[in-house]
């Protein structure tokens, strides 16, 4: 018998998509467009998996997710949406959603996932609170979307977490939603920079000292580790942390205890730790700069920070953001129109997210008119450096930025304009490495066979056009 599948999404497009994927696997769809609907079927009848998206015409589908736990407390909730923060990924974890797929997503993972659902049948755990979160972690791209799900998967437990990423991504603001979000939100989050701090005072900053410990210590003081008892310790540009001091964090994480310098008691801690860095601690290690040992006890759980450049597709968003922020901090009211974000997103961004946020502050603060179009931010901002010894993207990136620059696509649809125009030359880039051979195209391009098989109908290309036999 086949299994079924209830999908709940008033996006026709879309509907119509994943039920012929989802069919084509052998499953039974059920679609409809409304909670109502929904409600009505799973009042007629049983399914074996839920996809429902959040936005519908009569509410919200997340929210009214406990309706559907009481009608079928047995059936996985797979969750689409297309809206692009953090809380709505929290919101599909909180709800104990089974998975999380922000639009657009793949098909292939799609219903790998549904597969997935059908045969575990996972045991339903106590819902944490749907709190929104004010923090400034905004992106619909690929990219971004993933760190969310990372995020939601660390929030129920205390695993060690570490951030990678360049300065200006911001490292602290997923360390602070990872606090915030997480079951310790009610304990005290303390940030230490290793980098702003002497290297002869941060094993005292960090385990405290006690009265006469060195020349100074004119009193005892509490550690870091103490100050975030029952809470979270943010460990920042740990790269920079001395080895004397990693030996002592090393020894600290290991035990769960620490020691004041100049103190003989061991002091139980319950702290959970999230360290980051934006240095490659890979040759660290192999210099001798970074203990191993130690980086394996941090590397528990790596979430990595896209830059900027790697997800132009966000920018958008970003600079709504950024103008809120700035009307509500006094600056004038501003809003930026589609040719100025077009502007915005040629640019390179080295300081990634905090250099966008200084120069919408900068846009809104000088801009003669209310709307910003593409002159005021060609005349605001310094211009792109566009010499190669400047420059720090690689080919494809120029390629790209040039080609958004020349094409212009539309606010919003800029990720599927790209994709229509790079597709082509892509795949045929990979049938030619592959002398036409479709199998090994696929795994050179990380895709299902099948979904090559149908893109290459759909985009008029002969895979034996490419062949070099004969």
């Amino acid at each position: 018998m086949a299994q079924s599948v209830l999908l709940v999404e008033d996006d026709r497009s879309i509907a119509t998509v994943i039920t012929e994927a989802l069919r084509e696997e052998g499953f039974e769809v059920v679609s409809c467009d409304t909670i109502a609907r929904r409600d009505a079927l799973l009042g007629d009848g049983v399914f074996d998996v839920m996809l429902t998206d959040v936005m519908l015409a009569d509410g919200d589908g997340l929210a009214s997710i406990d309706a559907v736990r009481r009608m079928a407390p047995d059936m996985p909730v797979i969750v689409l949406s297309a809206q692009n923060t953090l809380d709505t990924a929290v919101r599909a974890s909180d709800s104990e959603a089974f998975e999380y797929f922000p639009k657009p997503f793949d098909l292939d993972e799609l219903t790998q996932a549904v597969s997935q659902a059908v045969a575990s049948r996972p045991q339903v755990e106590g819902a944490g609170d749907n709190e929104d979160s004010a923090l400034p972690l905004i992106g619909r791209s690929p990219a971004m979307q993933g760190v969310f799900r990372m995020i939601t998967r660390v929030l129920r437990n205390d695993l060690t977490v570490l951030i990678t990423g360049e300065s200006g991504t911001g490292k602290e603001l997923v360390a602070e939603a990872i606090h915030q979000l997480g079951s310790r939100k009610t304990g005290p989050f303390v940030a230490v920079n290793m980098a702003a701090i002497p290297h002869d005072l941060l094993e005292s900053e960090l385990f405290g000292h006690e009265r006469g410990a060195f020349t100074g210590a004119v009193g005892q003081q509490i550690g870091k580790f103490e100050q975030a008892n029952g809470g979270t310790l943010f460990l920042d540009e740990i790269g920079d942390m001395p080895a004397e001091a990693q030996t002592r964090l090393l020894r600290a994480l290991q035990s769960g205890r620490i020691r004041r310098v100049g103190g003989r008691q061991e002091i139980g801690v319950d702290v959970r730790i999230v360290a980051a860095t934006n240095k490659d601690l890979a040759p660290m290690i192999a210099e001798g700069r970074f203990r191993e040992d130690l980086y394996y006890r941090l590397n528990v759980v790596p979430i990595h920070l896209p830059p900027l450049r790697e997800r132009h597709e966000d920018i958008g968003a970003l600079v709504r953001h950024f103008l809120g922020q700035a009307a509500n901090e006094g600056l004038p009211a501003r809003q930026a129109n589609r040719d100025a974000i077009a502007a915005l997103e040629t640019r390179d961004w080295r300081g990634n997210v905090r250099e966008l946020r200084n120069a919408v502050f900068r846009l809104a603060l000088m801009a003669r008119e209310d709307v910003i179009d593409r002159v005021a931010v060609e005349d605001i901002l310094p211009p792109i450096r566009e010499t190669g010894a400047e420059r720090t993207g690689n080919g494809f990136e120029t390629a790209v930025e040039i080609w958004i620059a020349e094409a212009r696509p539309a606010d919003g649809a800029v990720y599927h304009a790209a994709l229509a125009a790079f597709e082509k030359p892509l795949f045929e880039l990979a049938l030619d490495r592959t002398e036409g051979n479709q199998l090994r195209a696929a795994r050179l391009l990380g895709i299902n066979r099948n979904t090559l098989r149908k893109r290459l109908s759909e985009l008029d290309i002969a895979p034996e056009a490419f062949s070099r036999r004969g």
